[in-house]
């Protein structure tokens, strides 16, 4: 079960919304393809949530920049091969400079994907169970700045109250709010960003 990113479209120009660093490559191209793009899928989503954890106490560009890194130290988030890891895996995880060195959140990534199983087994599934938390559609925001946007929602309180409850750690209601923005729960593009619109109709599918 291999992550499936969706499709990136064209990268765009213009003023992008005012939280990215139009100077560093990787945050631009990150915007312009990925942000705010709903995802469907269980092992994309899987891979966001561990991200997202591990984000906790960092800025975003920290972990994106280590991503390859982590795909490559984590089987590429394939939950059935992380679920299955033990000590040894653990002691290697930490012995690996690309990624973050945390023994709390690589044993957190290890639990939330023995979860991401445990839901596909249920019946919805992990991207099912966070959408379901939206009702299924993104919440489509009208915000002119990206200071506007909240950092936590009655949403994202109640998506890590759950998550909680199913034992995830790390992910309180602002990082909860940062992955629903990330995997396209809410479309927080500024209205003036060329990525409003196109994000916009990606929700209406």
């Amino acid at each position: 079960m291999a992550a499936v990113w969706p499709e990136s479209p064209e990268k765009v120009s213009g003023a992008v919304c005012g939280w990215v660093n139009t100077d560093d490559s990787a945050y631009l191209a990150y915007h312009d393809t990925e942000w705010g793009v709903p995802v469907r899928d269980d092992a994309k989503m899987f891979e966001l949530l561990v991200l997202e954890s591990f984000q906790a106490g960092l800025a975003w560009i920290t972990i994106l920049r280590k991503r390859e890194a982590f795909r490559a130290a984590f089987d590429g988030f394939d939950p059935v091969k992380v679920a299955a890891y033990g000590e040894a895996d653990i002691e290697r995880l930490l012995g690996n400079a690309g990624i973050v060195r945390s023994r709390a959140k690589i044993v957190a990534a290890i639990h939330a994907a023995r979860v991401t199983l445990d839901l596909a087994e249920q019946g919805p599934g992990l991207a099912a169970t966070v959408w379901s938390f939206v009702g299924g559609r993104p919440i489509q925001n009208e915000w002119a700045g990206f200071r506007d946007a909240p950092t936590s929602t009655p949403e994202s309180v109640a998506l890590s109250n759950h998550m909680k409850f199913l034992g995830i750690k790390f992910f309180g209601p602002v990082i909860a709010y940062a992955f629903m923005q990330a995997a396209g729960l809410v479309n927080d593009h500024e209205i003036e960003c060329p990525r409003y619109g196109p994000v916009r109709a990606l929700g209406q599918h």
